[in-house]
């Protein structure tokens, strides 16, 4: 059995859908890069299957309809922002009610065809416990991989986002927090090579953490068999990224400065995931929400991302899709983001199905629409390929299956009264 199925997100998935279902006529869309193309899509008992369907399966008309794989957001903060703010002198909020917060954002995620979603940092274990409720069937969500803590050099970050990130000084200390993460339940390990954009008192300009602090994490967390993402903003810590091995790049908007580098990653299939949305709230929709001097700093970062975003096409750098914003529902607003920094949208929708499944290490499962595979797919009422946005009304988002189970979409909404 592939080490894959031992990843917690994996194992909280619900079971597989009973039966065969047949998806007939749609435009299929499949994720591997190749061009879409009218055809029958067959599931059965929640993979996706070949050959004629067998008798007594269900079959859906999708004639007129686009159908692709479920959509996968690369870079999530679940926890940040997620409900109310009481009002001054309000009852305070108790521990907790952002997890119920949480879990209806995910919900609305689902029924918005987002059907993975990897967490690259939360406050607390709320993510881990809505998921581990997941699994015991509370409710339907997304799949969900988590981190755990942030592992990070002592740093303001570490003073900012308390009970995000867990410090480590050292190589053996940062052998230890991988561990660490694994052990509470984490499907992969993400390390801050530079300190971040989001805290006033980070200069991610040097590196955060040492030649052998990076080196250590990433072969504790390649030995046991897991995946590392690194949060790169400044060169040199983006370099130590690159070079020692993390296996996704998060941010890396100075990329563009460092054609070498963009040729490594090419060269070992490393992943970039640009994150361009946060970069637009710092600089221009949330500008009010941040220091002067982050929103000063973030129109300038705005600038270099669609520089890297250009350079990384030219060099063949996988991208995927990573939201980076709230709320989650939302995610696929992403993907009208990067269309506008040169990709097509055929190449914005592989960075949300396929590719993003390759940087989170579970293409073997889902990300495509090939045989064998978990049949997360989603019929949409309209074109991505002509209009990427069609992806953000959730009136065309018209059915969402999840192994092989329909479980949302306009089709399944209540009637009005």
């Amino acid at each position: 059995m592939p080490a894959v199925y031992r990843l917690p997100c994996l194992l909280a998935d619900p079971p597989p859908a009973a039966g065969a279902t047949l998806l007939r006529g749609g435009t299929v869309f499949d994720g591997t890069g190749a061009p879409a193309r009218t055809a029958d899509l067959l599931i059965a008992d929640g993979v996706i299957a070949s050959g004629d369907p067998p008798p007594g399966a269900t079959v859906i008309d999708c004639a007129g309809k686009f159908v692709t794989p479920g959509l996968v957001d690369a870079h999530s903060h679940l926890s940040i922002r997620p409900g109310p703010q009481p009002a001054g002198g309000a009852e305070r909020l108790r521990p907790g009610v952002m997890g119920h917060f949480i879990a209806a954002e995910l919900r609305r995620a689902l029924r918005m065809g987002i059907t993975t979603i990897r967490e690259v940092g939360a406050y607390g274990d709320v993510v881990l416990e809505i998921r581990q409720a997941v699994r015991y069937g509370a409710f339907r969500a997304p799949r969900v991989l988590s981190c755990g803590r942030i592992v990070s050099a002592t740093s303001p970050g570490g003073a900012y986002f308390t009970d995000m990130y867990r410090e480590a000084d050292g190589p053996d200390e940062m052998r230890k927090a991988a561990r660490e993460q694994i052990r509470r339940g984490a499907d992969f390990v993400k390390i801050m090579s530079t300190g971040a954009r989001s805290v006033e008192l980070e200069n991610p300009d040097p590196s955060q953490v040492t030649a052998d602090e990076m080196t250590a994490i990433a072969d504790e967390t390649h030995r046991l068999g897991y995946r590392l993402a690194a949060h790169c903003e400044g060169l040199v810590g983006t370099e130590l990224a690159i070079v020692h091995g993390a296996d996704t790049i998060e941010h890396g908007f100075y990329l563009h400065r460092r054609p070498d580098l963009l040729e490594q990653l090419a060269a070992r299939s490393g992943v970039l995931v640009p994150t361009l949305t946060f970069l637009h709230d710092i600089a221009e929709t949330r500008a009010d929400q941040w220091s002067p001097h982050l929103v000063e700093r973030g129109g300038y970062n705005l600038e270099e991302a669609y520089k890297t975003m250009e350079a990384a096409l030219a060099a063949g750098v996988p991208m995927a899709m990573g939201f980076d914003s709230n709320p989650e529902h939302l995610a696929a607003a992403e993907l009208g983001r990067m269309v506008d920094a040169g990709m097509t949208s055929h190449q914005a929708l592989v960075a949300a199905t396929g590719t993003g499944a390759r940087a989170l290490a579970i293409d073997d499962v889902v990300g495509t629409l090939e045989q064998g595979k978990l049949a997360d797919v989603v019929v949409v009422d309209g074109d991505p390929l002509a209009d990427i946005g069609v992806l953000t009304d959730p009136a065309r988002i018209h059915l969402v299956f999840q192994l092989g189970q329909p479980v949302a979409g306009a089709a399944l909404d209540p009637a009005p009264p």
